[in-house]
């Protein structure tokens, strides 16, 4: 599979902490999205944790409790990394065919016939903004899975630094290209935001809002570049689509 996606680490109430991977799965005839959960990777050592845009080769099963048809149950013990695509025509050969134009007509396959599709990339016709505002934290539910956690690993003498909430928030503002469609302001849920966050978290609100907007609007929101967004629903609301990550290329 090509890993296209790394969402961000969020507190899970089984896992502790978990992240939501999603690709495209390669060979058997035909591509499919894939989406691999759960997966801990700040629990593996770096080596082992792979990149996005890189080919691995792993043991899945289907997820049991979500209907989702994307969604498998990875063998974490079985992933071989293979190769890295790099940016340009080799990139744009796995990725640009399966870039559709309309998130208004995804919405309505989910709708119609739940639970549809759960996974898509996105091309915009417009991207009007970026809204950065602050987090409130973690909700009491996931501060207990945190904590819980922590006192697991506490008991078996591992130590671990607890997952931080985020200092800032982000949502894209675009209208897709449906002749009808009104707009769709969807949260961003990519790992290198919570990244790029904790590396700059010496510097004020101020500044790091700032960098936010330069990386993820004026960098890979600018003209003379195609852009698309990873997309995927969450599933208790299959209706809730959020930007998994921003996919960019030279025109």
């Amino acid at each position: 599979m090509l890993i296209t996606v790394k969402a961000a680490p969020t507190p899970s109430n089984a896992y502790g902490e978990t992240v939501c991977v999603a690709g495209i799965r390669q060979g058997l005839g035909q591509e499919s999205w894939v989406r691999l959960y759960p997966i801990n990777f700040r629990a593996q050592d770096a080596v082992d944790q792979f990149r996005k845009y890189e080919v691995v080769r792993l043991r899945a099963k289907p997820a049991r409790n979500d209907r989702r048809l994307e969604s498998w149950r990875p063998d974490l013990g079985s992933i071989r990394r293979e190769r890295v695509i790099p940016p340009g025509k080799q990139r744009r050969s796995h990725i640009d065919h399966h870039i559709q134009h309309s998130m208004c007509e995804l919405l309505a396959e989910v709708r119609s016939a739940p639970p549809g599709r759960s996974l898509a990339v996105i091309r915009p016709a417009e991207v009007s903004s970026l809204r950065v505002r602050p987090n409130s934290g973690w909700k009491p539910e996931q501060q207990r899975a945190i904590d819980r956690a922590a006192a697991a690993e506490d008991l078996f003498g591992v130590s671990g630094t607890p997952l931080i909430a985020p200092r800032f928030t982000a949502k894209y503002v675009y209208r897709c290209t449906h002749r009808s469609c009104r707009g769709h302001e969807q949260g961003m849920l990519d790992w290198e935001l919570v990244a790029l966050q904790h590396r700059l978290r010496n510097l004020t609100d101020a500044e790091v809002i700032s960098a936010i907007e330069q990386k993820f609007f004026a960098e890979k929101v600018r003209p003379g570049q195609d852009t698309a967004f990873y997309v995927g629903n969450q599933a208790k609301w299959e209706q809730t689509f959020s930007v998994l990550g921003v996919y960019t290329a030279a025109r």
